[in-house]
C-alpha cells in the first residue's frame, strides 16, 4: 500500500513538474507563434505545390529548374538579394549554385502500352506517368511490337530463348533480369512490384516509379506495372501468346545541378545557424513539392517579420532547396562555400498530406536515441522501417524532446495530430546526422500514394503545411534566439522527460521479466536511457558560443536530479 502511495505520489508529482515546464516552454515560443500564425495562410505553398507537381523532377530536367527559378523569383519577391548583388547591410540574400553533373538528366515526355488485338490502352501517360522506369531510353516512334512472355524467376531464364522478346517479370523484378536484355536480346522487361502498404487491390491504377542504371553505350527501357495493369496482362496470357505495343519518348541530355541556398543573417551570432532542407526532385505532389512550397512560405514570412521589424534573429537561418541528401551534404560539406556554421538541421519531406485521404499521420522522425535500439511500448517504426541501431550509434541532444514539445503545441492549438518514430534515415536529417550535427526529419507515412503517379494535388492538404510550417519557424525562431533562459527551459523539459522515459521503460521492463526476459538486459535498456538524457543535458551547452557558467550550472543540477531519479526507479526493478 505504501508502494503504491509512493508511486501515485511520484507520478502526481511529475505530471505538476511536466505541467509547470510546458507552461515555460509555451511562454518561451509563445511570442513567435504569436507573429507566425497570423502570417502563414498556407497560400503561396499550395499554389506552389500546385506549380511543381505538374513536372517529373530529376536534377537538371526542365521539371527541377523551372522549380528552382520560381522558388528564386519568389525570394527576390519577399526581399532576399542575389549574393553577387548584396551588400554587407543585406541580411536576406540567396544564391544559386551550379555543378556540372556526373551523368545525363532524363524526363519522360510520352508513353503507352496496348495488346495487341484489344482497343484499350492497357497504360497511357496522360494517367500514368510513372509507367517508364526513370532513365528509360525512347522507343522508335511507331514503338515496340514483340511479344510478352511471363518467366517466373532469374532461374527460369536458363536456356530460354528472349531474343527479340519482351520479358515480364516474375520474382526479382528488373535488376533480375536485366542481363537478358543486355546479353540474351531481350527487347524490354515489364515488371509489378507495390508494396502492401500501397493497398494496390484497392489503389488498382497506381504505379510506384522505378528506376534502370543509365548506359549511354546499351540504351534500353523497362515498364511498371499497376496492379490494374498486371491483372489484365495475366488475363491475356493465360489464354495464349500475347503481343503488345510499347511506346516511349523521354529525353536524356546534359545538363547541370542547381541548389538554392537562402540566408538569413543573425544579428549578433551569424557564424552560428539552424538550416532548413527541403528537396526538389520526385515526381510527385506530397513527395516532396509540399516541402518545397511549405519552406518557401516560410521563407517569405521571415522576411516578412523582418522588414516590418517585428523579428529579429541572433543567429543564422538558411533555406535549402536541391537535390535529396547529394545537395545538404554538399553543402554541410563544403565549409569554404558558407559562412556560419551548422548548429541544427530540419529535413521537410511530404509535410502536407492530405491523412483523411493519404492514411498515415504526421511524425517527427527523432535523432537515434534508445527506441531505435530497442522499440517497445507506444514507439512503433513506420512501414518505411529502420534496422536496430547500437548504443554506439545514439545522438543524444535536447532536438527531439525541445522540437516534439513546440509541435505538440501547435497540434494542440490546432487540433492537429503530432507522432513520432525512431529513427530510420533515408531524407535529408542524415546528411546533418553523420555529420555529428543535430538533425530530424518531418515527413508523413505511412501514405497509401506514396511514390505513386497517384500522388498528386488532391492528396495535399494546405490546412497540414500551414501546421507543419508555424511549428518549423516557432522552433527555430526560439532556438535562433536561445540564451541561458532557453537552457534553463530546456534542461527543465528535459528532466520531466527523461523521468517519465524513465518511469515508462520501468513498467514495460518489470512485464518484460516477468514474461522470462533477462534482468540484466532490462537495467540495460533503462540505464541506456539514462545516459541518453544525461548526454542530452550537457548538449544544452551549444547555446552559447562559450563556456557559460550559469548554464554549467543548471545542467550539473539537473544531471545530479536526474540521477537520484535513476538511482530510486533501478532499485524497484
Amino acid at each position: 500500500m505504501k508502494k503504491s502511495l509512493y508511486i501515485l505520489f511520484t507520478l502526481l508529482l511529475f505530471s505538476i513538474s511536466g505541467f509547470s515546464q510546458k507552461t515555460a516552454l509555451n511562454k518561451s515560443s509563445s511570442p513567435y507563434f504569436d507573429l507566425i500564425r497570423p502570417a502563414f495562410k498556407g497560400d503561396l505553398a499550395y499554389e506552389t505545390v500546385a506549380f511543381v507537381e505538374k513536372y517529373w523532377r530529376v536534377a537538371g530536367n526542365t521539371g527541377f529548374n523551372n522549380t528552382v527559378e520560381l522558388i528564386a523569383s519568389n525570394l527576390e519577391s519577399a526581399g532576399y538579394v542575389l549574393e553577387e548583388n548584396a551588400s554587407n547591410t543585406d541580411r536576406l540574400t540567396y544564391r544559386i549554385e551550379k555543378r556540372k553533373m556526373d551523368r545525363p538528366t532524363w524526363e519522360p515526355v510520352d508513353g503507352s502500352v496496348q495488346i495487341i488485338g484489344q482497343d484499350e490502352k492497357l497504360l497511357d501517360f496522360s494517367t500514368n506517368r510513372h509507367l517508364m522506369y526513370q532513365y528509360s531510353s525512347s522507343t522508335l516512334e511507331e514503338g515496340v511490337t514483340a511479344e510478352i512472355i511471363y518467366v517466373k524467376d532469374k532461374e527460369a531464364l536458363v536456356g530460354l530463348d528472349v531474343k527479340g522478346k519482351i520479358i515480364f517479370a516474375g520474382e526479382g523484378g528488373y535488376r533480375a533480369f536485366q542481363s537478358a536484355v543486355k546479353e540474351k536480346g531481350a527487347l524490354g522487361v515489364f515488371t509489378y512490384d507495390m508494396p502492401d502498404y500501397l493497398q494496390p487491390e484497392k489503389n488498382i491504377t497506381s504505379i510506384q516509379f522505378r528506376g534502370l542504371r543509365y548506359d549511354a553505350e546499351n540504351p534500353t527501357w523497362a515498364v511498371a506495372l499497376s496492379f490494374e495493369a498486371k491483372e489484365k496482362l495475366m488475363a491475356a496470357l493465360s489464354e495464349g501468346p500475347v503481343k503488345v505495343n510499347v511506346k516511349i519518348q523521354t529525353k536524356i541530355y546534359e545538363s547541370e545541378e542547381l541548389t538554392v541556398v537562402a540566408n538569413v543573417k543573425g544579428s549578433e551570432l551569424p557564424l552560428e545557424s539552424l538550416v532548413f532542407s527541403a528537396h526538389i526532385q520526385e515526381p510527385g505532389a506530397n513527395d516532396n513539392a509540399t516541402g518545397v512550397g511549405t519552406q518557401l512560405e516560410m521563407a517569405k514570412i521571415t522576411a516578412d517579420l523582418m522588414k516590418q521589424g517585428k523579428l529579429n534573429l541572433k543567429r543564422t537561418l538558411t533555406f535549402l532547396w536541391g537535390d535529396e541528401i547529394i545537395s545538404t551534404r554538399r553543402y554541410i560539406e563544403e565549409e569554404e562555400k558558407r559562412e556560419p556554421e551548422i548548429n541544427w538541421g530540419i529535413s521537410l519531406d511530404m509535410v502536407g498530406e492530405n491523412t483523411d485521404v493519404t492514411g498515415g499521420t504526421f511524425l517527427i522522425e527523432k535523432m537515434p536515441d534508445p527506441s531505435a535500439i530497442w522499440t517497445r511500448g507506444t514507439d512503433k517504426h513506420s512501414e518505411w522501417g529502420g534496422s536496430p541501431m547500437t548504443a554506439e550509434q545514439m545522438k543524444p541532444h535536447y532536438f527531439n524532446d525541445f522540437i516534439i514539445s513546440v509541435f505538440e503545441a501547435q497540434g494542440e492549438y490546432a487540433n492537429w495530430v503530432v507522432k513520432t518514430n525512431p529513427f530510420e534515415g533515408g531524407s535529408d536529417h542524415t546528411p546533418f546526422l553523420r555529420a555529428d550535427i543535430p538533425g530530424l526529419l518531418l515527413w508523413h507515412f505511412t501514405d497509401q500514394f506514396y511514390h505513386t503517379d497517384n500522388d498528386r494535388l488532391d492528396k495535399v492538404s494546405q490546412k497540414t503545411m500551414v501546421n507543419v510550417g508555424t511549428a518549423a519557424l516557432a522552433s527555430a525562431y526560439t532556438l535562433l534566439n536561445g540564451d541561458v533562459k532557453t537552457g534553463k527551459i530546456l534542461a527543465d523539459l528535459l528532466l520531466t522527460k527523461a523521468t517519465q522515459r524513465l518511469q515508462v521503460e520501468v513498467i514495460l521492463s518489470k512485464k518484460a521479466i516477468a514474461n522470462g526476459e533477462d534482468v540484466a538486459e532490462q537495467k540495460l535498456i533503462i540505464s541506456t536511457w539514462k545516459d541518453w538524457y544525461m548526454n542530452s543535458l550537457e548538449s544544452i551547452s551549444d547555446l552559447s558560443p562559450e563556456p557559460n557558467q550559469q548554464l554549467e550550472s543548471l545542467m550539473s543540477e539537473a544531471k545530479e536530479k536526474l540521477e537520484g531519479v535513476y538511482q530510486s526507479i533501478i532499485l524497484g526493478l
